[in-house]
């Protein structure tokens, strides 16, 4: 029977992440993939025509350039290959009466084209950036600790010391606050608060939503000063790189061998069995990237004395789905917007706060919305690389749909099975675009479709197309994610141990979960 220190149950970049910063600290590790490429939602592949990558689900790689884990590995990831591409224009939202308003990282820019439709918006705008560089690392080091931990206690009591209490209350109603009532407080045009809004719906936070604030907030803030990040030749250059460097460390790398079940002795994780029934040993941990319902669900045996914490666990609540559209391009959209569109690496199609809104009400009740939301990432306009010379790659995200569907919110579409509907629902979108983006339709030369239903199919992780592995509403954040008392990467079960989106500070490339947890494990708390 093969031993490890550690065995990491799923290659997923928070997996890789843990396994890599053990192998630095001369723990033996394997890491073990069902699948027969790493990379979890992480991936890119020719999914329309040849010479066209596409990057399966994760584009933005924003996070993962700026987290802790790439900050500790930079050098030794870029001598294995990892390539970023750096966005000057970051995004920008479209609206009903064909203008646009966007995020670029020169503040004159951004703040001029706000200041075309409200000079009070465009000083509101530069105050808050002003403010963000001073919050800035206080957020991030609260984002960057176990959730509760000693580190984060400290960056409280720094921030307290540094900002007063004045600011610690109002950094807590911002946390506790909805997009809507943060933007209300700050801005005065309806066009900024859409554009800002429109990153509540990356997440599972629609406008009026408690808890919904932080994420515009950062995202549109630290695209001004930071910008926006994809990488050189595909999103999974981070796994390239971080496969590379976990086998120049020592570790193992198993693809294609599915774990069947977790060995559990005297209440203590020893280690996996696999589906061809090898059993492999793990001497210190056995650490799971897979979604805790799955883990609990499938994977470890059922007992007594854990039926509250299962139960718990049963009851996490999953995200809205998710679907993909890849589109090969003869050339990007001409967007009735302008232009100077074509130069943003996302463009959201989320016109207005009510749009929103019944988008997400419509999805919450089983209904396939009649005007979801759209990411349209224009990677091709940053990476050539990606498409044969002069042809351009699009991805689009279509966000907050039903995993289930109960009908159509426009009665248009009679199925209910996503198998059956998926094509239709992709014609409603290209509609859509079509609208802003005049004969784009024209212009595509090849399409794939993944629905709810089909990324689940390419990762159990993502239940019901959630991309998210989880909600995040207040009562799935912070302390609270995956289940109360257990936010710290523990189980019940003695060295089994949880990273990845379900897990704190939740989805999102940064790797955070995966690194805290290793260098927990390894003795830096």
């Amino acid at each position: 029977m093969t031993a490890y220190d550690a065995v990491v149950i799923g290659a997923g970049h928070n997996g890789l992440a843990s396994a890599i910063h053990l192998a630095a600290q001369g723990w033996s590790v394997a890491v073990i993939e069902g699948r027969d490429e790493p990379g979890g939602a992480v991936k890119t592949r020719e999914l329309t025509l040849p010479g066209f990558r596409h990057d399966f689900a994760a584009m933005n790689l924003s996070m993962f350039a700026g987290s802790p884990f790439f900050a500790a590995y930079k050098e030794e990831l870029i001598s294995h290959g990892l390539g970023l591409v750096p966005a000057k224009h970051c995004f920008a939202s479209v609206f009903r009466d064909g203008t646009c308003l966007g995020v670029s990282t020169d503040i004159e820019e951004t703040a001029g084209a706000i200041a075309a439709i409200s000079s009070a918006d465009a000083a509101a705008w530069r105050k808050l950036f002003a403010e963000f560089g001073a919050d800035a690392p206080h957020i991030f080091g609260l984002l960057g600790s176990p959730m509760p931990s000693l580190a984060a206690a400290k960056v409280v009591w720094k921030a307290w010391r540094e900002k007063g209490s004045g600011w610690l209350y109002d950094t807590a109603r911002m946390l506790l606050a909805s997009p809507r009532d943060f933007l209300d407080t700050r801005f005065q045009n309806d066009k900024v608060k859409a554009m800002m809004s429109a990153w509540g719906l990356h997440l599972d936070f629609a406008p009026d939503v408690a808890g919904g604030a932080l994420f515009p907030y950062l995202e549109s803030m630290a695209n001004q000063a930071f910008g926006m990040v994809i990488g050189q030749g595909g999103a999974d250059t981070i796994v390239k790189a971080m496969t590379g460097l976990l086998k120049a460390k020592g570790g193992e790398l198993l693809l294609g061998t599915p774990v069947e079940r977790v060995e559990v002795s005297s209440g203590r994780a020893t280690g996996v069995r696999l589906a061809d029934g090898r059993v492999i040993a793990a001497r210190k941990a056995v650490i799971s990237n897979a979604h805790p319902k799955l883990l609990f669900g499938k994977l470890v045996d059922t007992d007594p004395a854990r039926e509250a914490f299962d139960r718990r666990i049963a009851n996490f609540r999953a995200g809205p789905g998710t679907m993909m559209i890849h589109l090969a391009m003869e050339d990007l959209p001409d967007w009735k917007a302008g232009e100077a569109l074509k130069s943003f690496a996302y463009v959201h199609v989320a016109p207005d706060l009510a749009m929103m809104s019944r988008v997400y009400s419509e999805a919450m009740a089983g209904l396939l919305p009649t005007e979801p939301a759209l990411v349209i990432g224009q990677p091709t306009a940053l990476d050539p690389s990606r498409a044969p010379e002069g042809n351009h790659v699009l991805w689009v995200q279509v966000r907050v749909l039903p995993a289930e569907i109960r009908g159509d919110a426009s009665g248009m579409i009679a199925g209910t099975d996503w198998d059956e509907v998926k094509e239709a629902y992709a014609d409603r979108v290209l509609d859509i675009l079509e609208g802003y983006a005049p004969g784009m339709k024209a212009k595509i030369l090849g399409r794939a479709v993944f629905s709810p239903l089909d990324l689940e199919r390419e990762n159990p992780n993502l239940i019901g197309g959630d991309n998210l592995s989880g909600s995040h509403h207040l009562d799935q954040n912070f302390l609270f994610r995956p289940v109360a008392g257990y936010s710290r990467y523990r189980t019940p079960v003695k060295s089994l141990y949880l990273c990845g989106a379900s897990t704190w500070p939740g989805a999102g490339t940064g790797a955070g979960s995966g690194f805290m947890l290793a260098k927990m494990l390894a003795g830096k708390r």
